[in-house]
């Protein structure tokens, strides 16, 4: 028996693929019209709830596919009659997890070749030629495509700028804190995409993280996940943490930055995780972090994406100590005269103490959280290491040259403490990282010369590419000189390397 109201068939059904979504298309159609009744059905929501909207008739039935299926399955839901059809992120919803239950759900509406067939729309910010192949026995001989991208490159939004970080999976948890400081601010918006809800819990529990952060994933109950989302938007907390279930058609506004923790394997998945920030005319940045065995993933989704990634290093000490003082400046400004009263006599002793330079400084570190920073390498985000920059007046053909101007210097120990070696784009120079504790030493011993020139990195310079073969075979040691990549022109330590 079918509890529709035979006067209030749905008109319209619209697919979406996940219950957020369906909760925001609804809300949108609400906005719109208040003379037609809508219905929004997703699992993990009591069945009798739905069951009574369906008595009382609905126009608009907004859902996801496991929830519609159910009701229609157990014959509660009519749709024979039903007069548009809209799927949303069409391309994920015709694909294997879905494909099968869409057309279970749409069976009862569509006859082959009738003219009474239901409107169909179909939207996806991204469509692959299969989606448009398998699209056609819901659509009409005489479909209509509109392309908004056209024959661009770019797939991306164009108000996006694209970093790319190179970082090892263990040093992930610890920089993510200064990269979302710096890109992002303690007031901005930011979204970390994972790939497993493990990962994601986990760094929403990263002590590293000065901005508070929340996760959501699907092992998450319902409830919780319009909660966390809600938060996110009214900017209870800054951070949301992140599986695909965020990535598609979510419209959160004013969304600062996206950090993506490595690159998706799926291209699509990069344009439509990106696609979160740099939303209704601001723009956005999006960073993707990636290790040296990922290389090829990032310039797979250049080329597809038809975007450039910009390879920046992670933030500087100075670049954290900078973001963090402009937040606690815009701190201070917010606190009341009232409040101030109240620490007067404790400023004064403190001013008296240190004087008020010092301990106006030490204030800002503690309130910015700042009191403890990590120095890592631009190169590959290593903590406890800095990155330098040895220029040559010549082109370099081979690292060995670069090793010969450091030894004539620093000496045959410094074999031990160059690691990560690159060449700067062009050879006239190279870039490598040295522990942090030898820092002072290499500066009191070196000379600037005619020739050769070294200092310390403030930001990556741009680099040569790795030769195809160096990701390929190598063991772990390398293949030169007791395991050091030194001839060949990568790193001086191939147990550390990139």
């Amino acid at each position: 028996m079918c509890f529709c109201n035979a006067e209030y068939f749905a008109q319209v059904l619209v697919l979406v693929p996940t219950r957020e979504l369906a909760i925001q298309v609804a809300k949108d159609f609400k906005n719109f019209t208040k003379k037609l009744s809508i219905a929004c059905f997703y699992g993990g929501t009591p069945y009798k709830e739905q069951l009574d909207l369906l008595k009382s008739g609905i126009d608009i039935l907004v859902g996801t596919p496991g929830r519609i299926k159910d009701h229609i399955q157990n014959s509660k839901l009519e749709l024979s009659n039903v007069k548009h059809v809209v799927l949303d992120e069409v391309d994920h919803m015709l694909d294997m997890g879905f494909a099968e239950q869409v057309e279970e759900i749409l069976g009862s509406s569509y006859k082959k070749g009738s003219e009474n067939n239901p409107q169909t729309l179909l939207f996806s910010a991204t469509c692959p030629r299969w989606v448009y192949d398998v699209a056609k026995k819901y659509m009409r001989d005489e479909y209509e495509q509109i392309d908004l991208i056209g024959k661009k490159t770019q797939r991306t939004a164009t108000t996006v700028e694209h970093l790319a970080i190179q970082c090892r999976s263990s040093e992930r948890a610890g920089v993510l804190g200064d990269i979302i400081q710096v890109y992002s601010g303690s007031r901005g918006r930011t979204i970390v995409f994972c790939e497993t809800k493990k990962e994601a819990n986990e760094l929403a529990m990263n002590a590293s993280l000065k901005q508070d952060a929340q996760s959501l994933h699907g092992d998450i109950p319902q409830k919780q996940r319009e909660i966390t989302l809600k938060g996110f938007r009214n900017g209870v907390f800054e951070v949301l943490i992140a599986t695909n279930v965020a990535a598609r058609g979510l419209d959160i506004p004013e969304v600062d930055l996206v950090i993506q923790c490595s690159p998706p394997k799926d291209v699509d998945s990069y344009i439509h995780r990106s696609g979160r920030t740099g939303r209704a005319g601001r723009t956005g940045v999006c960073i993707c972090l990636f290790q040296r065995r990922e290389e090829d993933l990032l310039k797979q989704v250049e080329h597809k994406a038809g975007i450039t990634f910009k390879r920046v290093g992670v933030p500087s000490a100075m670049d954290v100590i900078k973001a963090s003082s402009s937040d606690a400046k815009k701190l201070l400004e917010t606190i009341p005269p009232s409040a101030v009263d109240y620490f007067r006599k404790s400023a004064e002793e403190l001013i008296d103490e240190k004087g008020a330079v010092a301990a106006l400084a030490a204030a800002l570190a503690h309130i910015s959280g700042a009191a403890h920073i990590q120095q890592r390498s631009l190169l590959n985000s290593t903590a406890g290491f800095v990155t330098m920059v040895l220029k040559c007046s010549v082109e370099m053909h081979t690292m060995g040259y670069a090793w010969r101007g450091l030894k004539e210097q620093l000496g045959e120990e410094i074999d031990n403490k160059v690691s990560a070696m690159r060449f700067l784009k062009g050879k006239m120079g190279v870039c490598f990282d040295i522990p942090v504790d030898e820092l002072s030493n290499i500066q009191e011993q070196w000379k600037d010369t005619r020739r050769w020139q070294l200092a310390v990195a403030s930001e990556l310079p741009e680099l040569e590419e790795f030769p195809q073969e160096a990701g390929r075979g190598f063991s772990r040691f390398g293949n030169s000189r007791q395991g050091n990549f030194k001839r060949n022109g990568w790193s001086k330590n191939g147990n550390r390397g990139l």
